[in-house]
């Protein structure tokens, strides 16, 4: 078992652990169901996935895996290296609240070496007395000056407090800090510090890191099923939520919100995620390659088209496309989704429903 930052599991990826199970969601056949005449507009370059180094078409699993490890390698040079191996989890406990049937703990830990991180752990606290082991969750905020106490239920709406929701749901969850407000003065403060640090890497690649850190963490936990993990987001969380499921394969179901699937639906050249080479017009990844990559673990996308301010929706749909041929590679059905709710850069509470229902269901 190779320990590389985003390469956790074999190199030929896994079989969804769930799949035996036979159990979906009743509405997987709406969320996977392509439209007729989705928008291709301002997608950028969409090479194809099965088709090998020769040119000749891929037909087989077989086939797919050396184009897999290709294709996760390309990423990994242009995201960067990173620390490793990666330090021990240790948990140093900051404070504990009790709430109503949750325990929930500031938590300081190692990130990368030397460098120490907060995050929330949420506990349902008859998992911490009923000695079974729970499926946990990596949680992973939006863009707020709040960070993790929102998602973690401290502060803010009700409708982003994904974590302390999920916890009541029976998972345990943890809510990493992301290095954007992790002792810094703002974003720009953040990526310098970070390039110093990593002057070969990109803001997405400790986005990831960090993401991939959080997972250690829940499977360091004697109550959590290290094998029923998942991972959710919303906005900059979604964003994160897609590229650890893509790269961290201990991640067996994710849900991203509204992360904005296609490089121009959202502010993916910034300089904290993927930089100005996403804008060269003969820039040879996209993110069809990564929804590849998750095959064939149970991955759903939340848009909010045409909603305000929303990032995903129709548009994404061509990206799910491309990706969709890799899937039916693994058998059917696919579990890669789309789920437009058209209320905009939101979760509203239908949509909260549809993320808790897909994490129940493909996790518990």
């Amino acid at each position: 078992m190779t320990r590389n930052w985003i390469a956790i599991a074999a190199v030929f990826g896994t079989m969804w652990i769930g799949s035996a199970r036979g159990a979906d969601v009743a509405w997987l056949a709406e969320v996977t169901k392509v439209p007729a005449n989705p928008p291709r507009d301002r997608l950028d370059k969409l090479l194809p996935l099965l088709v090998d180094e020769s040119g000749n078409a891929i037909a087989t699993r077989e086939g797919w895996e050396p184009q897999r490890t290709k294709v996760r390698d390309e990423w990994r040079k242009f995201l960067g290296p990173m620390p490793e191996p990666r330090p021990a989890v240790k948990l140093e406990v900051l404070k504990t609240e009790s709430l109503d049937g949750i325990e929930r703990q500031l938590v300081r830990y190692e990130g990368e070496p030397g460098l120490f991180v907060e995050g929330y752990l949420l506990w349902p606290t008859a998992a911490n007395n009923s000695g079974k082991q729970r499926a946990g969750i990596v949680a992973l905020h939006q863009t707020t000056n709040a960070s993790i106490d929102e998602v973690a239920g401290v502060s803010g709406p009700d409708s982003m407090q994904i974590g302390l929701k999920l916890a009541k749901r029976g998972f345990v969850v943890f809510c990493p800090r992301c290095f954007l407000w992790q002792s810094v003065k703002d974003f720009n403060d953040a990526v310098a510090k970070n390039r110093e640090r990593h002057p070969n890497s990109l803001g997405m690649a400790k986005m990831l890191y960090d993401a991939v850190r959080g997972v250690d963490v829940l499977v360091s936990l004697p109550g959590v099923d290290t094998k029923r993990i998942g991972a959710v987001g919303h906005s900059l969380g979604a964003k994160e939520a897609l590229y650890l499921a893509a790269f961290d394969e201990r991640i067996t179901a994710a849900v991203a919100s509204e992360g904005g699937t296609a490089f121009r639906s959202t502010n993916w050249d910034a300089p904290w995620y993927l930089g100005p080479a996403i804008r060269d017009e003969d820039f040879p990844l996209n993110h069809h390659q990564l929804l590849a990559l998750i095959a064939p673990r149970p991955f759903l996308i939340l848009g909010g088209e045409s909603g305000s301010g929303a990032a995903d929706g129709e548009r994404s749909w061509p990206l799910l496309q491309e990706a969709l041929p890799v899937w039916r590679l693994y058998g059917e059905p696919t579990r890669l989704g789309l789920l437009n709710h058209r209320q905009g850069h939101s979760i509203s509470p239908e949509s909260y429903s549809k993320i808790a229902e897909w994490l129940e269901t493909y996790l518990k």
